[in-house]
C-alpha cells in the first residue's frame, strides 16, 4: 500500500522558514530530481561537518568562538538532516495491517509490558 497523494515535503525552506512541498506524481521531474540532488549534497555536508566536529571537539585548545560556530552550524545540518528524514519517511510505503515491512506477523503487546 503507497501513499497515494501525498504531498513531498521539500528539503528547503520558503519564507519565513515554512515547509516547501511538491505535489506531483512525476519522480524524474525537474523538481523532483532538484530536490534529490539537494537532500543528497545536505547529507554529504552532514557527514562532512561531523568529521569536522570530531576534528574541532578533539583539540583541546579550541576557541570559545569556534565552538559556537561549530554548534551553530551542526543545529543548521541537523534541522536540514531531519527534513530530510521525514520527507524520505513520508514517501515509504505504508505496511499491511498486522505486518511488518519484511512480512512478518506482527505482536501486539500490552501498555503494561513496557513498565
Amino acid at each position: 500500500m503507497t501513499r497515494d497523494n501525498e504531498l513531498r515535503l521539500l528539503p528547503w525552506s520558503g519564507t519565513d522558514g515554512k515547509p516547501c512541498f511538491l505535489s506531483t506524481d512525476d519522480t524524474n521531474g525537474h523538481l523532483s530530481r532538484l530536490a534529490d540532488d539537494t537532500e543528497a549534497i545536505q547529507l554529504g555536508l552532514a557527514a562532512e561537518l561531523l568529521d569536522h566536529a570530531s576534528e574541532v571537539l578533539g583539540d583541546t585548545e579550541t576557541a570559545p568562538e569556534e565552538l559556537r560556530t561549530l554548534a551553530h552550524d551542526l543545529a543548521e545540518s541537523l534541522r536540514d538532516t531531519l527534513r530530510v528524514a521525514e520527507s524520505r519517511g513520508r514517501r515509504l510505503p505504508l505496511p499491511s495491517p498486522g505486518t511488518h515491512s519484511n512480512g512478518a506477523e506482527s505482536t501486539t503487546l500490552p501498555a503494561a509490558a513496557f513498565g
